[in-house]
């Protein structure tokens, strides 16, 4: 670690003003998204073509969303992050209210989901935001409290009661399962890594036991309906394959006729209408399927590198810029967390839920924001080393 730190100041002093940017992170960034593109147009080329007429309709739709993030990645990165910290409960105040909005006549249906706001100029996803807004108010109120107070238990769920209330709202406004466990998880494991004390670990872990006891009780025996049958497909998608095992089991078919080295890019044979979400939740299927094994290793190995780099802008961040470390920590979780569950989801590791592939699946909202809030990571690289002489 002081070998990484040495480099760092040593780049920086090379810098205008002695700003440094992690290259490395950028490079990755722009190549993943690159790479996306290629691995979406393959696997929506058809699709596109049978619903639009246009090979190129979702590509198109992702470059606009890439767009509109690098703007939001230019902005967040050229403020000073630390106005973050000041308005943080004021974002986080507003993203709830997003999520109410769904309920409104301002809340869009697609797909069978009401899941989007509709403002006209612009239309989104709630939970986009609410993922960012948790991540920088948690970042404050952990950045706020000293080493000892984050180990008083009341403390300790003080902060996060925040996380608790955006992934309650978001399932039940929205039924958005995915969602609210991506930002339940960013909550807690921020939490986890500030250190907040033994006495926290095992409470959290009586209740979430006890939650996770009644969830599967509500899903089983009151609730019934989609979500019991997403457990029992899970358990069994053979036996299920015609109530909601199909897309379980055609993703499984994508991945083991991949092979070692695939079929070749653009040569898969379930993204011809057979493969249900193709583009989005499933990319990974296909690109299991055209590029094989090491294709798969590849595209995780890539994700590991991104990780790893903004794991060190968080731990070369001063003692004393709290905020800003646990911002980057944020940032790396989310993605983190959203490459693991939707890897989980396609190999059938655990129960169908919809969770996009970060930079590659096919989605405006989730893309351009997962850009901007790279522009954070930037904003905190930049601004860390010592700019004196």
């Amino acid at each position: 670690m002081a070998k990484e730190q040495a480099t760092i100041e040593k780049r920086a002093k090379k810098s205008k003003g002695g700003v440094y940017i992690d290259y490395s992170l950028l490079f990755i960034c722009i190549f993943t998204i690159l790479v996306g593109y290629v691995l979406l147009y393959s696997a929506s080329s058809y699709s596109a073509t049978s619903t639009h007429d246009d090979s190129l309709f979702f590509l198109k739709r992702q470059i606009i969303a890439t767009a509109i993030g690098v703007v939001g990645f230019v902005v967040v990165m050229k403020l000073n992050y630390k106005i973050f910290d000041k308005y943080a409960h004021w974002i986080y105040y507003i993203s709830l209210a997003s999520i109410v909005l769904v309920r409104t006549p301002l809340g869009m249906e697609l797909n069978g989901a009401r899941r989007w706001v509709d403002l006209g100029i612009i239309q989104f996803q709630p939970a986009e935001l609410v993922k960012i807004a948790v991540i920088i108010v948690t970042a404050s109120m952990i950045s706020k409290c000293k080493d000892q107070s984050l180990k008083n238990w009341k403390v300790a769920m003080k902060i996060f009661a925040r996380t608790f209330v955006a992934a309650i709202l978001l399932f039940v406004f929205t039924s958005n399962m995915s969602s609210s466990i991506i930002v339940f998880a960013i909550g807690f494991f921020m939490l986890v890594i500030a250190g907040p004390g033994v006495e926290f670990y095992k409470r959290f872990a009586v209740l979430m036991a006890a939650g996770g006891v009644l969830y599967v009780l509500y899903s089983l025996v009151i609730g019934g309906g989609f979500r019991g049958a997403r457990i029992m497909t899970w358990l069994n998608p053979e036996q299920y394959s015609d109530e909601g095992g199909y897309q379980v089991m055609q993703g499984l078919y994508a991945i083991g006729s991949g092979g070692i080295l695939g079929k070749g890019l653009g040569n898969s044979a379930q993204k011809l209408g057979t493969l249900p979400e193709s583009t989005n939740d499933m990319i990974f299927s296909i690109i299991c399927e055209e590029l094989g094994l090491f294709g798969a290793i590849c595209i995780i190995a890539i994700f590991i590198f991104m990780i790893l780099r903004m794991r060190t802008i968080a731990l070369c961040v001063p003692k004393s810029d709290l905020f800003g470390s646990m911002l980057v920590v944020g940032v790396m979780l989310h993605i983190a967390i959203q490459v693991v569950l939707n890897i989980a989801v396609v190999t059938n590791s655990m129960p169908n839920t919809g969770v996009s592939l970060p930079f590659i699946s096919y989605g405006g909202t989730s893309l351009a924001f997962l850009i901007t809030e790279m522009g954070l990571v930037f904003a905190v690289s930049k601004s860390t080393i010592a700019r004196e002489k």
